[in-house]
């Protein structure tokens, strides 16, 4: 099957700034479903193994796109590094869904999208993005969270907290670029004036998509408590759990082999076996 690939895709949002997205897709004449990756918190579409992923979705009969949050510190020009360390800290999370709304009104448009067949798949903060979107926006009809916050509210606490108000910045060091990223407190004030709209939980509880919740049992960056959080939030959905699996299920940047990790290959083969069965065969 010849798989389609388009990258670097300019996407215009007036709210935000130009961003890029990449898309995979085998060559058909059916309408495919849309797949929508969303990646989370100092993440970008490039990142590791998300490559390899997109092309197996794409192999499995789905029209699949990957993104980069427009303040995710990237940009047009450089995509794979954190060239604007600027517009890392100031990004938010209105900006980020607002990013997203972008993405999918972008997409649906497109001739070879089945717009009645939407699905995000969020990971880690981009978890917690998806579920809001979902909730939001009534055309998606499923919801997939690979190794997910249960809330947004993921702020500097107390003492921190005051210094950061004060300073007006906190930075937080990237342990492989080395990078110090900032996080100016215009970010808390934007979840502070919408803060009834970032609520997760109440996202969860609401949405009315087929929902899919993964986790690594052994998630170093968000604990696996938080997928059981939200399967309880969410009775109608599947809590899907891999034994062992880190946050970025065995992911690493730069990803240098030809084949996927093991634990992210179970991910997408239990993805495509939930998008088929909730939402293309429904």
């Amino acid at each position: 099957m010849k798989i389609t690939k388009q990258q670097n895709i300019i996407i215009p949002n007036s709210e935000t700034r130009d961003f890029l997205a990449d898309v995979f897709y085998p060559e058909t004449d059916k309408k495919l479903p849309l797949v929508i990756f969303v990646h989370g918190y100092k993440g970008y579409k490039d990142w590791g193994a998300w490559g390899l992923m997109a092309e197996k979705f794409a192999e499995a009969g789905f029209f699949f796109v990957k993104f980069n949050f427009s303040y995710n510190g990237t940009t047009v020009e450089d995509p794979l590094n954190f060239a604007d360390l600027e517009a890392f800290g100031n990004n938010n999370y209105s900006k980020e869904l607002s990013d997203l709304g972008a993405v999918i009104d972008y997409f649906v448009q497109n001739s070879k999208v089945d717009d009645q067949k939407i699905v995000l798949i969020g990971h880690s903060r981009g978890g917690g993005i998806s579920i809001i979107k979902t909730f939001e926006d009534e055309r998606i009809n499923g919801l997939i969270t690979l190794a997910s916050v249960d809330t947004l509210d993921r702020f500097p606490k107390n003492e921190a907290f005051e210094n950061w108000k004060k300073a007006g910045v906190y930075y937080v060091l990237n342990g492989r670029t080395k990078q110090e990223m900032p996080h100016y407190y215009q970010f808390f004030e934007d979840f502070e004036k919408d803060e009834h709209r970032f609520d997760v939980e109440r996202a969860a509880e609401m949405a009315k998509a087929h929902m899919l919740v993964i986790h690594g049992t052994n998630d170093e960056s968000v604990d696996v408590k938080n997928a059981e959080h939200l399967h309880i939030l969410n009775p109608n959905s599947e809590l899907f759990l891999i034994e062992n699996a880190n946050h970025t299920f065995g992911s690493k940047e730069p990803w240098e082999v030809e084949n996927l990790p093991k634990e992210l290959n179970t991910v997408v083969e239990k993805c495509i076996e939930f998008i088929n069965d909730k939402i293309v065969n429904e």
